[in-house]
């Protein structure tokens, strides 16, 4: 720590002065040294400088990206109450990186020293860098999620094309986009990357990101106060709106109403659209017809499970973003075992960083696979293949084997056709496309068929839902 008692920052360009107190944050870490083990402490925020409160918001610079990504995950709320006990002025506690910072510099003790004139080369350049980053957090935008940190694979080839269009106004049919995939595998990513570039090219673009739920919680909350004008024009005057997970509109009613509503008046003012969702719209259950139809008059895009290169390209990015030494021949095991979800595959990356730095040693793929044994059985319990699905079905309805991908429509052979392709949508990765080619060349229209009526009958059956939740069971042993 800086023997000091203050430090006062001279920002190049007319920024004014910082005003940081060595003992206020001396106060801090004593606060956190009670919260957090001595180990922790030592690890994570030994090397962290305070750098001053502007606008309410206290920020902390540290060293590297992975000590900025385990204090946000781990340590957050312990360090807002330290700060927040000792900075009355303080509201909310903001981690960056040192070289965003102008952290860059290393003290005798190998600790980051302020380095301003790297942090703020010029007045104008400062100022339209923090213009920036006002429009993207009112926006609601997580400041990673950009065009530039997602690695492109040809799982999500299309979808990056199609956002990129969007962003740049090339897109002019693609409205809505409807954004479609499982979990983890960067819907959520590309469709903020879409509002960061409008808010770049066009600052004065209204913005908007946020979850279906939080619309719907708003929607209730501004029902209940009798503020619902209000709301309206909030959503109803954006540029872009962007809705994340809308399938959790399914069942409610007047939910869908203001949602119908808000979309219509957005698309006939020609402004922009960009929907996410765990499935194609026309398998969203409880969903009204109408709401259907408008998802899909727009383009509709499918997102995938990574292969293994791009899992690969993956975790280097991430190596060398998080300025962290992996083996080779870890980041391989970790690319070769953890293949349906890219969120988990980053964070069995960080678990493993994690325990090289407090280790200081370094990780094997025998060590990785004990550390990381909960992520490779979870995993593995999750690789259920077509192939393996028709058999159970076959074995289950007591049908052929061939039956599965005949083109015979007796209903002892159709329905447990049809069941079997409802667990491949479910149970595997597979596209559409994929699954009808898997049960004798259908097409997507056949596989979304089936999946609608067997999802209808296990409502109605309770039987069918045993037999299912059954083979479900044994295709996940």
């Amino acid at each position: 720590m800086e023997s000091e008692d203050v430090l006062t920052q001279e920002m190049e360009g007319g920024f004014g002065e910082i005003l940081t107190t060595s003992g206020g944050w001396e106060s801090v870490c004593e606060s956190l040294r009670v919260m957090v083990s001595n180990d922790a402490f030592q690890r994570w925020f030994r090397a962290a400088r305070w750098l001053g409160v502007e606008d309410d918001i206290g920020t902390i610079a540290v060293p590297g990206e992975i000590h900025q990504v385990w204090i946000e995950t781990n340590y957050l709320p312990e360090l807002t109450m330290a700060v927040t006990g000792v900075f009355e002025d303080v509201r909310e506690v903001r981690v960056v990186v040192g070289e965003e910072s102008g952290v860059t510099d290393h003290s005798e003790d190998g600790s980051p020293t302020p380095n301003i004139s790297q942090a703020r080369p010029t007045k104008a350049a400062a100022l339209e860098g923090e213009a920036l980053d006002r429009r993207i957090k009112a926006a609601g935008l997580n400041p990673a999620h950009t065009f530039a940190s997602f690695v492109v694979g040809a799982n999500s080839q299309f979808a990056h094309a199609a956002c990129e269009a969007v962003a740049k106004k090339s897109g002019v049919g693609y409205n809505p986009l409807f954004i479609y995939g499982g979990p983890g595998l960067g819907k959520t990513h590309l469709m903020q990357a879409i509002g960061h570039e409008l808010l770049r090219r066009q600052p004065g673009s209204r913005v908007i990101y946020l979850t279906c739920e939080k619309f719907t919680n708003e929607f209730i909350d501004a029902v209940r106060r009798g503020d619902i004008e209000k709301f309206r024009r909030r959503y109803r005057s954006s540029d872009v709106l962007l809705i994340d997970d809308v399938q959790f509109l399914a069942g409610k009613e007047r939910s869908q109403e203001e949602f119908f509503h808000t979309f219509n008046t957005l698309l006939d003012g020609r402004n922009q659209v960009v929907l996410t969702c765990d499935r194609p719209a026309c398998e969203i259950k409880s969903l009204e017809p109408r709401l259907i139809s408008r998802f899909e008059c727009g383009l509709t895009v499918e997102m995938q499970p990574p292969q293994m290169e791009t899992r690969m390209a993956i975790l280097k990015k991430k190596s060398h973003d998080w300025k962290v030494r992996v083996d080779e021949s870890v980041l391989t095991f970790l690319a070769e075992k953890i293949r349906t979800n890219v969120r988990r595959l980053e964070g069995a990356l960080m678990r493993v960083a994690t325990y090289a730095s407090l280790a200081g040693e370094s990780v094997t793929v025998e060590k990785v696979e004990h550390l990381l044994k909960d992520l490779i059985r979870e995993e593995a319990s999750r690789q259920v293949s077509i192939d393996a699905i028709q058999k159970a079905v076959a074995e289950h309805f007591d049908v052929r084997l061939a039956d599965m991908t005949s083109r015979r429509r007796p209903a002892s052979i159709a329905f447990p056709r049809q069941v079997a392709m409802y667990l491949s949508r479910s149970l595997t990765k597979g596209s559409l496309m994929e699954i009808g080619e898997a049960f004798g060349g259908r097409d997507h229209g056949t596989v979304i068929h089936a999946c609608k009526k067997v999802g209808e009958k296990i409502d109605d059956e309770p039987g069918l839902k045993e037999s299912i939740a059954r083979i479900e069971s044994q295709l996940r042993r």
